[in-house]
């Protein structure tokens, strides 16, 4: 084998590139073809991302970057990543495709902006047969039966929201009184959604709620808002909840990690007193909401495996590319779904060493 140097990072506005220091092959020598033995091949995969300031999926796509370097080292392989952000316009992520199409790439990777409508982005990349593995953001199960070139990566929504309710169950059956801080009997919560639509939104919303009734407890919703995903907006949605509610909130269930970030932005510039905090829950385990955890601001999220993904997503796409047996996590020939886990206090450490 012969020696190689290290791959580079090509940053621009539109293109992240993994390009391996030996000359890459003429563009007839495609990674999906036999190539001479002792030749190294090269991968193309085309990215886009909906949104390239959502925290987690650039969590996603820097550790797909850096194991794509290590995975080129260890096939002797160029890997290619072409990288763009639609902004959150499925229009323009659709052109996005029509570019990766045109620059040769041998896989797309698409975490899509509007997950029921998938159809341009299908009939491209089926015309052209070039597979594409849709990835975070779950499309409608009837589209992703429309081709047999068509993968999901991610994880299964309603998991994450049955694991945050069980982190509420388990701080109520230590100690009830410690959450009812008002000794009703009733868990009054406020509830901060990530998106309009969006399906782990809905899941998680649903799930985090039924669950904790299930186990046989109250609750009483004094709010409900969609803040995107997003810290500053779950910041000034949870800064109206406290003006409206004061100290009577016990619970607040986020839909992510970035939103309880901003819901405990909001606690801190309200001065409210850290024994008269509600109970903070996210969902990510972004390295953020680990260190809040840590210092006692959340009481639990329920890890989002970002490294498992990007790792099944770059598998998967090694291997639909070159033509490769499908990886052995394959479900239905379709599916790569990586277990939600549950972080607390009692095991915060773990993750965090864990990096």
């Amino acid at each position: 084998m012969r020696r190689r140097g290290r791959p580079k990072i090509r940053r621009g506005a539109r293109v992240l590139g993994l390009l391996c220091a030996a000359a890459v092959l003429a563009a007839a020598a495609g990674c999906g073809q036999a190539v001479p033995d002792g030749e190294t091949r090269n991968i193309k995969i085309g990215v886009s991302i909906y949104d390239q300031y959502d925290t987690f999926i650039g969590l996603l796509t820097d550790r797909f970057l850096r194991l794509a370097r290590e995975k080129e080292e260890a096939l002797d392989t160029t890997i290619t990543i072409l990288q763009e952000s639609a902004a959150g316009s499925q229009m323009d992520q659709n052109a996005q495709v029509e570019d990766f199409i045109r620059s040769g790439c041998d896989v797309i990777c698409i975490n899509i902006v509007d997950r029921t409508d998938a159809s341009v982005i299908i009939d491209l990349a089926e015309t052209a047969e070039i597979p594409v593995i849709f990835f975070n953001r779950e499309l409608v199960e009837e589209d992703l039966e429309r081709w047999s070139k068509l993968y999901y990566v991610g994880a299964m929504a309603l998991q994450s929201g049955r694991l945050q309710g069980r982190i509420l169950i388990d701080l109520c059956r230590s100690d009830f009184k410690k959450v009812d801080r008002n000794g009703d009997g009733l868990l009054q919560y406020v509830m901060l959604e990530g998106e309009a639509g969006h399906q782990d939104a809905i899941m998680r919303t649903q799930y985090s709620v039924s669950t904790v009734e299930a186990a046989g407890y109250r609750l009483e919703r004094l709010g409900d808002e969609i803040a995107n995903w997003n810290r500053a907006q779950a910041d000034n949605k949870m800064t109206q909840f406290l003006e409206a509610h004061a100290n009577a909130i016990e619970v607040v269930f986020s839909n992510n990690d970035e939103m309880a970030l901003g819901t405990i932005d909001a606690l801190h510039r309200a001065g409210v007193a850290p024994e008269d905090w509600p109970v903070v829950l996210g969902i990510d385990g972004t390295p953020a909401a680990l260190q809040a955890l840590q210092k006692g601001e959340m009481a639990g999220t329920v890890l989002n495996n970002a490294l498992g993904q990007a790792q099944g997503m770059l598998d998967l796409a090694c291997a639909v590319a070159t033509g490769s047996p499908l990886p052995n996590n394959l479900e239905d020939g379709k599916y790569i779904r990586l277990p939600y886990e549950t972080i607390t206090p009692a095991n915060v450490a773990q993750y965090l060493e864990a990096g």
